[in-house]
């Protein structure tokens, strides 16, 4: 194994998982409600029905950015096997993650410019979302079959990591509580006009500006399989060859039952991660930097949980981790449902009581760790439903199987969010789709299309 080749791969997770931690789950997403709670308020409506149009426009621009993901990614994948290369298409893709990141320090409290903020979002998330499938595609011909497991959950955690670190300069440096100072009791730094909310809002350059600079390794370090063959890049073909694994999937159905289940399951996670900020900023009132705190709390057992994942995919391969972390997913939306700042599963609390911040900071690493876990087995299971040769094309109708619903299910607990105007019984189809994908994997197979 190249261990220099691998180092560089890890630095991927590392540079892009700030995209997720400090963007989609905890400092942006919180904000974002922030601003277009007081934004809704100002039109007239009351509290609660604020913080439910927040969380409905939110994910409405969430299931936009899905579906563009959903509709592009299996193509791009097939392309990318005709042509030969992934290189060049990720470095394309980050350009898009560092301009849509740079874009959020427009979103002011002042001046709510709520759709051009979710526009940049939607253009980072993409590219994101795209890069990585070339990343992944990149895992196969990184070590043997058997190190598969143990080098997809470290590099897992060592994103993890970077998230952590990524977070805590955040929180200690720049974003400001409400006394206008950070965690570590100064201004934010470069003098941040805290009034204005500047150091929270520099969340987005500093993401870009984080991942452009730890791409670095990934670009001096990694290179194209050797003896890779270019070919020339054609859409009609590359459709053509689409088709025929589509059509393929027919006979393969471990590989296809596979991508439904796991359609489900990582398109819960991912509503998770983008509506838990939400969550937490308007139904339990918390701010952005105790939000912040709890997202340190998720990331560490984040970190942790995927590096143990690892180890155990090893052992014991990805299927067994993958069912217990949708287990662990599913009983923490049961809690999300049934919890709210005065009551638990319908038992009243005592004014002020802080059990629903401490059994959301609990659920916090629940979501942390098994999903950390199961998106590390998940992308062991895939590299053994596919071979180098077909690898991105393989993991491209991956990326479509975790957004064929991304946008379905951001739509459908905005649309359930509407129509009860209740934020936590929006939260109940994601209880649905985790159940449904854990009955699926009974007829995916433990070893792929590999040895059996």
């Amino acid at each position: 194994m190249n261990r220099k080749r691998i180092w560089g791969w890890w630095f991927f997770d590392w540079a892009g998982q700030p995209y997720h931690t400090l963007l989609v789950t905890f400092i942006f997403s919180i904000y974002f409600a922030e601003v277009a709670k007081r934004a809704y308020i100002a039109q007239g409506h009351d509290v609660m029905l604020a913080g439910a149009h927040a969380q409905t426009l939110w994910g409405y621009g969430l299931a936009i950015s899905g579906a563009v993901i959903a509709l592009l990614a299996p193509l791009l994948g097939a392309v990318a096997d005709r042509s030969g290369r992934k290189l060049p298409w990720i470095w394309f893709f980050s350009g898009m993650v560092v301009v849509g990141a740079s874009g959020l320090w427009l979103l002011t409290p002042q001046d709510p410019r709520l759709i051009t903020a979710l526009a940049f979002f939607g253009v980072g998330l993409i590219g994101m979302e795209f890069a990585t499938i070339f990343t992944n595609a990149l895992l196969p011909g990184l070590a043997p079959r058997d190190e598969i497991g143990r080098l997809s959950g470290s590099g897992f955690a060592f994103g993890y990591l970077g998230g952590l670190v990524a977070l805590a300069i955040m929180l200690l440096f720049f974003a400001e509580t409400p006394s206008g100072r950070t965690l570590l009791g100064i201004p934010p730094l470069f003098g941040l006009d805290p009034a204005l909310r500047e150091g929270t809002r520099f969340v987005g350059p500093f993401t870009a500006l984080w991942y452009a600079v730890f791409m670095l390794p990934f670009w001096f370090w990694v290179t194209e399989p050797k003896g890779l063959r270019m070919g020339p890049i054609s859409l009609r073909a590359a459709a053509a060859d689409l088709w025929q694994t589509v059509k393929g999937l027919r006979q393969r159905r471990s590989l296809a039952v596979w991508l439904v289940s796991s359609m489900l399951s990582r398109d819960g996670l991912n509503a998770l991660y983008g509506f838990g900020g939400v969550y937490a900023g308007t139904v339990l009132g918390w701010p952005v930097f105790l939000s912040g705190v709890f997202g340190v709390v998720s990331v560490i057992s984040a970190a942790v949980i995927s590096w143990l994942g690892g180890r155990a995919d090893r052992r014991y391969g990805p299927k067994p981790v993958i069912v217990s972390a949708i287990l662990l997913l599913t009983l923490v939306c049961v809690i999300i449902v049934g919890m709210t700042r005065e009551t638990l599963f319908g038992l009243s609390l005592a004014a002020g009581s802080r059990v629903p911040d401490v059994m959301f900071f609990i659920c916090g690493a629940m979501i942390g760790g098994a999903g950390g876990a199961m998106q590390a087995a998940s992308r062991t299971l895939t590299v053994r439903h596919t071979s180098d040769e077909r690898a991105t094309e393989v993991f491209g109708l991956y990326a479509l199987s975790g957004k064929a619903t991304a946008f379905l299910a951001p739509f459908l607990i905005a649309l359930v969010t509407d129509l009860t105007g209740n934020q936590r019984i929006g939260v109940t189809p994601l209880i649905v789709m985790f159940l449904l994908a854990l009955f699926l994997l009974r007829w995916v197979n433990k070893n792929g299309e590999g040895p059996q």
